[in-house]
């Protein structure tokens, strides 16, 4: 089944012009696939591949012979050094669309790397299918439980799909984190603290108490959520408090990034079962924030917004420093408004006032709040606002 990414256009547009383009995004994500339909002449080289490792022994040399072609290096975290190779090679000729860089993991977290290119090199990061990027044959309701992997929202039943999610999971867990960041991680401690970041789900981070419950120091708490959202597997939302004269909640909410992943991580075993699992509430929220991330423009940045005096708002789109539009997420298709996001909407003054819903029509309800499903917001009105 063929799946346009929307990524794709861009990453063309910017290979006629820059010289190195990196593809960021987890394992798995179809990162590989993508680059190599941007181009029809290139050499493809797999860093977990021991063969082109040892290509790699005079790196600058046999990459210099390659100066016609386009080259991809797979998973290019795992040789950083590459990277100080890479910055002469691109200076003695600027040719356009020279290097593909393919990577699972922040450039941020791997020592050297995110300044070695800076000014070569433009950086975007591929996320798993989205809502926009679904073809016909799958619908919302697959892609809200499978998630977004290919793998996983591509299998031919939910038993194939679980099956593959949990090889992931597996994956990640014992072997992958910890080589993509060359560092040493407990997998049973990994395991027991992303399974706790499932439960408590779209809730505020407080590091204390997860050291507490997996009793280790809540340095390690960090160190190990650092690696999590470098491996681009879970999302910090910031709280707004910029120019706010309330007393302002300033932890931030973590989500797992990928539905699909969360609900193995909970056990949920089909679509059905999701409506009546507490989790359902946050699993929506983390779905359509994740969703609006994947569809917003480089100037907007996302916050949630909570004071200690009951004003709360589920998502905040925020250019520079004005907040644009005021979201909150409901499940209910005929929702109502709470106190707490009338609150918000006279603290921030937004122009724009949301209630996004699953499949809801579009309808005007009290203080100029839209109700509106999430296709049609992403489709339809988030380019429109930003």
């Amino acid at each position: 089944m063929l799946i346009i990414r929307n990524l794709a256009a861009q990453l063309k547009h910017k290979l006629k012009k820059s010289p190195a383009i990196a593809i960021l995004g987890p394992r798995q994500v179809g990162k590989t696939t993508l680059a190599k339909g941007l181009s029809s002449d290139y050499i493809y080289l797999d860093m977990e591949n021991p063969r082109d490792v040892a290509k790699l022994q005079d790196a600058y040399t046999f990459l210099e012979s390659l100066q016609d072609y386009t080259v991809i290096i797979d998973e290019v975290q795992l040789l950083p050094d590459l990277f100080s190779l890479l910055r002469p090679l691109i200076d003695a000729k600027r040719t356009p669309g020279r290097f593909i860089l393919l990577g699972s993991a922040s450039p941020e977290l791997v020592k050297g790397v995110s300044e070695t290119l800076a000014g070569r090199i433009s950086y975007n990061e591929l996320y798993p299918i989205g809502l926009t990027e679904l073809p016909e044959e799958l619908n919302f309701e697959q892609h809200w439980f499978r998630g977004g992997f290919p793998e996983s929202i591509l299998a031919e039943t939910d038993l194939l799909s679980k099956e593959w999610i949990d090889d992931f999971i597996v994956s990640y867990v014992e072997r992958d984190l910890a080589k993509m960041f060359n560092v040493d991680l407990a997998p049973t401690l990994l395991r027991n603290f992303w399974s706790m970041l499932a439960h408590l789900n779209g809730n505020l981070f407080n590091g204390e108490s997860f050291a507490r419950s997996l009793g280790v120091s809540a340095p390690t708490v960090n160190k190990y959520l650092d690696f999590l959202e470098g491996g681009f597997l879970i999302r910090r939302l910031q709280p707004w408090f910029v120019n706010a004269k309330k007393r302002l909640i300033k932890s931030p909410k973590t989500y797992i990034r990928d539905t699909g992943i969360l609900h193995r991580l909970l056990n949920i075993p089909g679509y059905n079962d999701l409506f009546g699992h507490p989790a359902i509430g946050a699993s929506w929220e983390g779905y359509v924030i994740e969703q609006i991330y994947q569809m917003k423009a480089k100037q907007t940045d996302l916050f949630f917004y909570r004071t200690q005096t009951g004003a709360e708002c589920d998502l905040i789109l925020v250019q520079g420093i004005t907040p644009i539009a005021c979201i909150e997420i409901k499940l209910s298709n005929a929702p109502t408004v709470s106190k707490g996001f009338v609150s918000c909407i006279k603290d921030l003054e937004p122009k724009y006032k949301y209630i996004i819903t699953p499949k809801s029509e579009t309808y005007r309800i009290s203080n100029d709040i839209t109700v509106i499903n999430l296709k049609n917001f992403l489709v339809n009105v988030l380019p429109q606002i930003q």
